[in-house]
């Protein structure tokens, strides 16, 4: 392939081309980045061994050969349909073979010419051609006279933009007379585009040519204009800021004559004394001081001064040896935490533990905790409460939505606007080392193609790792491992492995109704009265009101929603008293549907009476504990499994299995065993629109279907919660403490559980048990014992 050497770029004009005989038939050499016009000379070096072939047959034939671009110069072995159908036959009047194998050849244009078919596609390309002949020009007229000086000067111009004006250029254009050659000339050393040089060797008019050309010249000469004129801004503004330096420095000189002020000796002294106070690390220490070296080299108004200014500003306000001194009295610490927060009994005894191993061992490491519940059982609070206890600062960021690594690492200097990460912002903004540092909503990062925070955090919550933490806008390591972090999340599902290894995980399950109760007439009914404006004596709730606002009004694990109800009736109180009611208000069960409106929640609201085909499962939620109802009806068919309800895989599973188990002993349930023949089994678990899935809903899905087919009613007031086997076996579940709850919210007094889960009881509070009975099974017999309803008037149960 041809490749052209544009700086030993000319043009000559040669007088004997047309006594030149072209045969019809010439090698083919294709070229690229350069179209060839007719009298240009200008040497190829070629590298391809197709094109060596085409070069050398020309050099021992005639001489001729033709030179045609291809249409993407990056292709190494162009095909036909890769090559423009016009180029120019060219003479070779050289040829020299190179060390490296190459061939440099010098060519001229000789005559244009258009490829009719190719008669030789192996080794070589050989073509057939036939000659493109110029439109003649009888005579040139003043227009035209007119369009071929405006060429030539606007050439000249455009050559003098470029500093490549001498006084043979301008000899050279006078000399040509044919506006067809004129248009080659200039179209050969405008440096155009392939495709639009193409454009132009395949115009055969001539005075259309060079009409093209005109155009490209005005456009050309345009650009250099204002490239030119780019090129004397720069070089006035270059040297208008060496003249403000050199008067600045002037300046300066006549102050320190006069004695008088030096803001940037001030400045760097200031920086100085600052770095001292830090007393940061032996890295740190040296690392300021080199970026304020730099800053006293710079000149006051360089662009990368503000830079060093933020970075040294940044080294000098973070706490590298400033903490606070821990509060380490057992006793109030405890104190503390029992009037902040009722409950919570294992939380306030690992705080304590850890109190007490600090009294006795000051270098001991922050410990990496991580609250996990609920919404509303006071996860955030009770890192809040934490502080308290311990006397110490108290910082907070949420990292729901996160998906930047540089959230948590900061983004590196070279960035314009970087800042460090989120935990180095916390730690400045706290001006301690040692705060507790609480991070909400762990379980809800995103990654992206930013990069993964997760990832970054494990560094951050290693105590291993963390007393050397790096940040990337920092870029110098600092110390974490006096730092307590409090981490929260709704479920530990979607939390990495390798980050969940690194926390020490406490569950809060959520609370009983009578804990409820004592919480709102401790801290939210004060709380909500401050807020509104009332005092204690203006507003009162009696123990039934506030226990039918947590029943009635409200479902959940935590104390949000009985916070707003709470406040909507102090809120309707206060407007009461702005105009002008009386002064004193006690809401009770006869009154309060007065101001929440009617009850929200009925308990056992589907369950009015023990129902066949109906059973009552339990399952955990975000939320917590929560009531699952399962319906199994049988429908016309031909035996098929229909489940709706949008249940995921694992409960579908269960279905099935529940199903497997059924059809294998229906005979031990004096159930027809050809029943499957005619009937569709239709399990459905609503709401419909709220997706479900988990392994604990098996054995209320086999008891719903024996029952449906056995027409056996299912006691209402009975929950169960489960995984089955096929053959009969119950297998354990997790979450108990919180399915307990949510059954007790639900007005559910029996639980059926595995065997297997009676060692979980001992988490359940003692309010808790009193008030439910659960029973502990090992297979589907003992469930049926339990669960179907013995009222006389119902079939026996198996």
């Amino acid at each position: 392939m041809g490749e052209p050497d544009r700086d030993d770029l000319v043009t000559i004009i040669d007088a004997d081309d047309s006594e030149l005989d072209i045969p019809e038939i010439i090698p083919l050499l294709p070229v690229r980045d350069v179209v060839i016009f007719t009298d240009m000379l200008l040497p190829l070096f070629i590298g391809r061994e197709r094109s060596i072939r085409a070069i050398e047959e020309a050099v021992t034939q005639d001489r001729l050969i033709l030179l045609v671009t291809q249409k993407d110069p990056g292709l190494e072995n162009p095909s036909p349909d890769d090559i423009f159908k016009v180029g120019t036959v060219g003479r070779v009047l050289r040829m020299l073979r190179l060390p490296d194998g190459r061939v440099k050849a010098l060519v001229q244009g000789v005559s244009k010419a258009r490829i009719k078919d190719y008669v030789r596609r192996r080794g070589l390309y050989r073509v057939r051609i036939e000659l493109v002949a110029e439109e003649p020009l009888t005579s040139v007229d003043l227009k035209t006279e007119a369009l071929m000086r405006n060429v030539r000067e606007q050439t000249e111009k455009i050559m003098a933009f470029r500093g490549e004006l001498t006084g043979d250029v301008g000899s050279i254009l006078e000399g040509v007379e044919d506006p067809g050659k004129l248009a080659d000339l200039v179209a050969s050393n405008l440096k155009l585009k392939v495709q639009e040089s193409q454009e132009l060797i395949e115009i055969t008019d001539a005075i259309e040519r060079l009409r093209k050309i005109n155009d490209l010249l005005s456009k050309e000469l345009s650009l250099s204009a204002m490239q030119a004129k780019i090129q004397s801004d720069v070089k006035d503004e270059i040297s208008k800021s060496q003249r403000d330096f050199f008067l600045r420095e002037q300046m300066r000189a006549i102050h320190r004559e006069l004695g008088e002020y030096d803001e940037k000796a001030k400045e760097i002294e200031e920086y100085d004394k600052k770095i001292k106070r830090a007393r940061m690390s032996k890295e740190a220490t040296t690392e300021a001081k080199k970026q304020l070296r730099r800053l006293e080299q710079m000149h006051q108004d360089a662009a990368e001064s503000s830079v060093v200014r933020t970075y040294l500003d940044w080294l000098v306000e973070l706490p590298w040896s400033k903490s606070t001194k821990d509060f380490i009295d057992i006793k109030k610490a405890k104190d503390v935490l029992n009037r902040e927060h009722y409950g919570l009994e294992k939380v306030k005894d690992r705080i304590l533990e850890y109190l007490s191993v600090r009294k006795l061992n000051a270098q001991m490491k922050g410990p990496i905790l991580c609250f996990v519940g609920p919404p509303g059982v006071g996860k955030t609070s009770l890192g809040q409460a934490i502080a308290r206890a311990m006397k110490r600062k108290f910082i907070r960021i949420s990292l729901g939505g996160i998906r930047d690594e540089a959230e948590i690492r900061g983004h590196r200097r070279t960035y314009i606007g970087a800042l460090p990460g989120r935990l180095i912002q916390g730690l400045k903004q706290s001006g301690t080392n040692n705060p507790v540092f609480m991070m909400d909503e762990i379980d809800k990062l995103g990654s992206d193609f930013r990069g993964d925070p997760s990832s970054a955090l494990l560094e951050a919550l290693d105590p291993e790792q963390n007393n050397a933490f790096s940040d990337h806008y920092l870029n110098l390591p600092f110390d974490l491992s006096n730092v307590m972090f409090i981490l929260t999340a709704n479920l530990t599902d979607t939390i990495p492995s390798a980050l969940l290894d690194r926390m020490e995980v406490i569950t809060l399950s959520g609370y009983a109704a009578e804990e409820k109760q004592i919480i709102a007439q401790k801290h939210l009914i004060p709380r909500q009265l401050k807020q509104n404006g009332l005092k204690s004596r203006t507003l009162k709730f009696s123990s039934g009101a506030l226990l039918q606002i947590i029943s009635e009004y409200t479902l959940e694990a935590g104390l949000r929603n009985l916070e707003r109800e709470i406040g909507a009736v102090c809120r309707k109180v206060a407007r009461k008293i702005a105009e002008g009611g009386k002064a004193n208000f006690k809401i009770t069960k006869n009154n309060l549907q007065k101001y929440l409106g009617v009850p929200k929640f009925v308990p056992e609201m589907d369950q009015e009476e023990s129902q066949i085909g109906l059973s009552t499962g339990l399952a955990w939620t975000q939320a917590g504990g929560e009531v699952l109802y399962v319906e199994a009806s049988l429908i016309n068919g031909k035996g098929d499994l229909i489940i709706t309800g949008q249940i995921g895989d694992v409960m579908q599973e269960s279905a099935r299995a529940a199903l497997s188990y059924t059809r294998s002993n229906l005979k031990r349930f004096k159930i027809d065993e050809n029943i499957f023949e005619n009937l569709d089994v239709h399990i459905h678990v609503p709401a419909g629109a709220i997706p479900k899935d988990g392994p604990s809903a098996g054995i209320a899905m086999a008891t719903a279907l024996i029952s449906a087919l056995g027409k056996y009613p299912i006691r209402k007031e009975v929950a169960m919660t489960g995984e089955i086997t096929l053959r009969g076996r119950v297998l354990p579940i997790g979450g108990l403490k919180e399915k307990a709850l949510g059954a007790l919210r639900s007005g559910i007094h029996t639980i059926i559980i595995p065997e297997k889960n009676r060692k979980d009881l001992a988490e359940i509070p003692p309010n808790v048990k009193h008030k439910i009975q659960f029973i502990a099974i090992k297979n589907m017999d003992q469930v049926f014992e339990i669960a179907f309803d013995r009222n006389p008037s119902s079939k026996d149960t198996p």
